[in-house]
């Protein structure tokens, strides 16, 4: 879109959605965890799913649909690198505002229905809170939920699918439609929504009913465990690269000699070679090249290709 047509767009969407939710021009630095990226031509915040819907309808109006992808729907942003050049179609941001939790008890566990706006922070710290175990793996995960479900996150041998019973989406007509967890297709950072174009709005999360001291002591070990081994004194997108079969891709790299390689300020982490940390106003640019040049040396020296968990938007090439 060019600035007249974001304009445009931002008038009708106000029409339909608080004025206040719609920016342009928005700096995505702020709404990543690599804190890096250019502008947004057109940027919503989504409040509730009301706001979604609308959203999602006043751009069908326009012929501009996920399926062709034409809008971007993003998180927290901690999964994300957005090209330095910005991003020319609209970006629904899920808030942290939709981030409703109730708990249905029964049995020997309890259900916790979830929007996607929540943390996965929040999600495990009211699981401690009501004594349910399972969800300790994510606590530390810094994304929201719906982020979590399109990539089945997981930590410390734990993921998404373990825990996930369904989901409910919204198409991009605006219709709800649930999912059983067998039918999301979950798989190693992998669901249906990598193929095709719903939007989470809630799931439905079942977790055994466990110790509050024993649930609070797994979690503090694995915080631990987070700081001691993970850079998470820098902005980074988490693990950058996924797991090949049969390695581990920050194996590959510390042994391709790259622990510390630096392009500009982006830098493979001293501390855990699987992190791309931006040392201090790092561009995209040079984050995607750093990424660039670890796949092409680790290639070279092990013949194995990694590639990447953080998510591109926008033109790098």
């Amino acid at each position: 879109m060019d600035n007249k047509a974001s304009q445009r767009l931002a008038q009708k969407l106000k029409i339909f959605l608080p004025p206040e939710n719609i920016f342009t021009d928005e700096p995505m630095s702020r709404h990543t965890t690599f804190k890096a990226g250019g502008a947004a031509d057109l940027f919503v915040e989504i409040k509730s799913r009301e706001e979604l819907s609308n959203a999602i309808k006043t751009l069908s109006e326009e012929g501009i649909l996920l399926s062709d992808g034409g809008f971007y729907i993003i998180g927290n942003g901690s999964n994300l690198l957005v090209s330095d050049k910005g991003l020319h179609k609209p970006v629904l941001h899920i808030a942290k505002e939709f981030n409703n939790i109730s708990l249905d008890k029964g049995g020997k566990g309890g259900t916790l229905t979830c929007e996607a706006g929540c943390t996965l922070a929040a999600i495990a710290k009211f699981a401690l809170d009501n004594s349910l175990a399972g969800f300790e793996f994510a606590a530390g995960i810094p994304g929201s939920l719906g982020g979590a479900v399109v990539m089945n996150a997981g930590a410390y041998d734990g993921e998404m699918k373990q825990v996930v019973k369904s989901v409910r989406l919204m198409t991009e007509t605006g219709n709800i439609v649930e999912k059983s967890a067998d039918e999301m297709k979950f798989s190693y950072r992998h669901s249906l929504l990598k193929e095709e174009s719903l939007i989470v709005l809630d799931a439905r999360i079942y977790l055994s009913m466990g110790n509050y001291e024993d649930i609070k002591a797994r979690m503090d070990d694995l915080a631990y465990r987070r700081r001691d081994k993970q850079p998470l004194e820098y902005p980074s997108a988490g693990s950058t690269f996924k797991r090949p079969e049969g390695y581990f891709a920050a194996k590959l790299i510390q042994d391709a000699g790259l622990r510390g390689f630096s392009v500009g300020n982006a830098q493979v982490s001293e501390k855990h070679c699987g992190f791309i940390v931006n040392k201090g106003n790092a561009t995209a640019s040079q984050i995607y090249a750093l990424i660039k040049e670890v796949q092409r040396r680790v290639r070279e020296s092990a013949g194995v290709d990694i590639e990447t968990e953080v998510i591109c938007l926008g033109e790098f090439e």
